[in-house]
């Protein structure tokens, strides 16, 4: 599996490529190995440069002030890179868990495949925070994600369609949830307070 053409075919042509992915075999620790881990890195990296070197105003006029530096890059970086591996293997185990009860298959190794894949959208749009303004872009980006959940269902979950729209719904609300405590939990413990992950978290 190429990185590059597999993200590319999982936004532009997401049906042809849920069937492929549903006819693969890979293991949660495959996923997260040789594409969530890559393509995060490179969230974590416009994270870094984008607070670290260019920052972000907030205010106007003489109230205006610009926050940024090396320490807070470095500290958004790994917010941002925890956030997603961790949500990754959350998420899934979650959504697995969840599955029996809206008449899915129960199969980890899918369900990791099916939440990794699902974030592609926000994995791709955090290269925009290496300009912190456009962080909110990032986010509704990130949207797309809920597309992407709904049409990979069936392929990779088996889902009934009557129990489709209630099972995305909640395994979208579980992937926020965990994405943003997350956020605020590694903001809280690196000391940028309860809205420091804001800018640079999105799905």
């Amino acid at each position: 599996m190429n990185l590059i053409e597999r993200a590319k075919n999982i936004l532009i042509t997401p049906k042809k490529e849920w069937d492929v992915i549903a006819g693969e075999e890979q293991s949660l620790s495959s996923v997260l190995t040789t594409y969530v881990i890559p393509l995060a890195l490179i969230g974590a990296a416009a994270n870094l440069i984008g607070w670290g070197l260019i920052g972000k105003s907030f205010g106007t006029g003489f109230y205006s002030i610009t926050v940024k530096g090396w320490d807070i890059g470095i500290k958004y970086a790994i917010i941002y890179l925890v956030s997603v591996i961790v949500g990754v293997l959350v998420s899934a185990f979650v959504v697995d868990a969840l599955a029996p009860s809206f008449g899915s298959e129960k199969n980890l190794n899918k369900s990791s495949q099916f939440v990794a894949y699902a974030y592609t959208p926000s994995l791709v749009a955090a290269a925009l925070n290496i300009l912190p303004v456009l962080g909110m872009v990032a986010g509704l980006i990130g949207l797309y994600s809920i597309y992407l959940l709904y049409i990979g269902l069936s392929p990779m979950k088996k889902t009934p369609e009557d129990k489709k729209v209630i099972y995305l719904v909640i395994t979208f609300v579980v992937m926020i949830a965990v994405y943003v405590v997350l956020g605020l939990i590694l903001a809280s413990i690196l000391g940028m307070g309860g809205i420091g992950s804001a800018s640079s978290i999105s799905l």
